[in-house]
């Protein structure tokens, strides 16, 4: 994959959106979700929850992922040539799960600079109606929109979070992706997923990245990954793990947890999938 075309640097600046970008072909991404699960297995089926947040600080082949020139080249293209990884977390719906998100913008709960931020959704599997992908509304990202709180408990949104007034159902897009396609949407783009109430697992791997010149607005330093580009010291620069879930990189794993939370909401959100399999959209 290359850098983005000037036709689709338009249609993401218009829409907030663009998929189905090819990055992976279906043998390579299905080796990596078998990876994923025979991980999960040894820990009651999935990650713990509290590993599910920043997970490429602990799992070597993440790391090379959020790091792979398929996905950094489209995301040069929208965010410059400095470029860090905020975030990194699997949002997995299994079959027939009640839970959802609703209507939200992902800049309202993350608490940086500026908006120049942009998720690349990886599917490792396929996200499609059934199987509750994501939706979104285009063109939504132009300005923050009001939030307020739902105490339902299957919303699986960052602080319990939803957009008020709700959305035009019939403003909705939904982002269908075959395995090995990623969608790329602006953090202010409004968006949401509903329950997956099919026999298909619903598996796919989100990647916060930021320009490297943003920093959080409340002044708190945090820490983040370098992927691409120059270092602005506006983070603490995290570093390779050793080893899949090696001591020393879980060690270093719980301090940024700890140190994170509160109040960083990008890793609030992962911590609310607790105890279910994770997703945000």
């Amino acid at each position: 994959m290359a850098r983005l075309s000037e036709n689709q640097r338009a249609a993401f600046e218009r829409d907030g959106v663009l998929f189905p970008i090819p990055v992976y072909d279906e043998e390579r991404i299905a080796l990596m979700q078998s990876r994923l699960e025979v991980l999960g297995r040894a820990r009651s089926g999935q990650l713990p929850p509290g590993l599910n947040v920043k997970v490429h600080l602990i799992v070597p082949w993440l790391w090379n992922i959020v790091h792979d020139s398929r996905i950094l080249d489209p995301i040069e293209s929208l965010l410059g040539p400095d470029i860090l990884c905020w975030s990194s977390s699997f949002f997995d719906k299994p079959p027939f799960s009640p839970r959802f998100i609703p209507w939200h913008q992902d800049a309202k709960y993350w608490g940086l600079t500026r908006p120049d931020a942009v998720t690349a959704w990886v599917a490792f599997t396929s996200s499609d109606v059934e199987n509750g992908c994501m939706r979104v509304v285009p063109s939504s990202h132009a300005r923050q929109l009001p939030h307020v709180g739902d105490s339902d408990p299957d919303n699986m949104a960052p602080s319990g979070g939803k957009l008020s007034p709700a959305v035009d159902e019939a403003d909705a897009v939904d982002v269908v992706l075959a395995p090995g396609q990623m969608s790329l949407h602006h953090q202010m783009l409004v968006h949401g997923s509903r329950p997956n109430m099919y026999g298909r697992r619903r598996n796919g791997f989100a990647i916060r990245y930021i320009a490297a010149d943003l920093a959080h607005a409340g002044g708190a330093r945090y820490s983040a990954t370098l992927v691409r580009g120059r270092d602005h010291d506006t983070f603490d620069l995290e570093i390779e793990p050793e080893g899949e879930l090696h001591p020393a990189a879980l060690k270093r794993h719980a301090g940024i947890m700890r140190r994170n939370r509160p109040p960083s909401p990008a890793f609030e959100s992962a911590a609310r999938t607790s105890p279910q399999p994770a997703s945000t959209s």
